[in-house]
């Protein structure tokens, strides 16, 4: 059976071995993925994927919860983090009420924030109060209405300096890990060097400690659009649209259910 990963070995696995990120959202993936997995995120991207929402805001606590409790059912050996979802920690005294409802009614092992320096009291809160917290900087999903659009990050050297800025700050505040999204490869590769904690990345380069997607994306699930940094290591929308078809063709022609299919 699979050692379930832990915090000391997340934050130890820094500069030894790239660690594995995959989103996930309801038990039957969760499984799937697990045995190749280091860590499971219950993404508040499940609102575009499941819900078929434009952007990520509308995700709510109770959504999240559901979704983190048939992940940790699903996948009983891996590592879990829920993203807290917009407007769950503007204070850190509501970010802990918040992130203690996750943790009483799931079995997460972590939570996601989104922002750097101006979270880092946040982080900090959460973190001396027994929540382990997943940090979040670059790109952030759930200020895109803010910035009017998904914008790569570190274009400009104040950009970078932010970034750094943030890292440190996050780390600081005591987070074990953090995401770094959508943002320059040869920055987030000095992000990655600043830090003693694992940056995981996502549109931002090989330089990084490990890699998360979006499993519908890298699986060709979701057919909108690709963003850039998505590889797709298989036409899943394809194979199951033929499939169906299949299924849909034989019902119509009477070939199915055939005998070995008939109690």
């Amino acid at each position: 059976m699979k050692k379930k990963r832990t915090l000391g070995s997340i934050k130890n696995a820094k500069n030894r071995e790239p660690l594995v990120m995959i989103t996930a959202y309801d038990a039957l993936f969760a499984r799937l993925f697990e045995e190749s997995a280091d860590i499971l995120l219950v993404g508040d991207s499940l609102n575009m994927s499941f819900a078929g929402r434009q952007d990520t805001v509308s995700a709510t606590l109770e959504q999240m919860i559901y979704h983190t409790n048939a992940v940790c059912h699903g996948a009983k050996q891996s590592f879990v983090i829920c993203d807290m979802p917009f407007g769950t920690y503007e204070t850190k005294e509501k970010a802990f009420e918040n992130a203690a409802r996750v943790y009483r009614e799931s079995r997460a092992d972590a939570v996601k924030i989104e922002g750097g320096a101006e979270k880092a009291e946040i982080i900090a809160y959460l973190t001396s109060s027994g929540i382990a917290v997943c940090g979040h900087i670059g790109l952030l999903p759930q200020a895109v209405r803010g910035e009017g659009g998904y914008k790569v990050k570190g274009k400009t050297q104040e950009e970078v300096a932010g970034l750094l800025k943030d890292a440190k700050a996050v780390e600081e505040a005591g987070a074990f890990c953090m995401v770094v999204e959508g943002v320059k490869a040869e920055v987030a590769s000095e992000i990655a060097a600043s830090v003693s904690i694992p940056v995981i990345g996502i549109g931002a380069g090989n330089g990084v400690d490990g890699q998360v997607l979006v499993f519908s994306d890298m699986l060709g699930l979701f057919e909108e659009f690709t963003p850039k940094f998505v590889k797709q290591y298989m036409s899943g929308a394809e194979m199951i649209k033929e499939a169906v078809a299949r299924y849909a063709a034989e019902v119509r022609e009477r070939t199915f259910p055939a005998r070995e299919h008939t109690y």
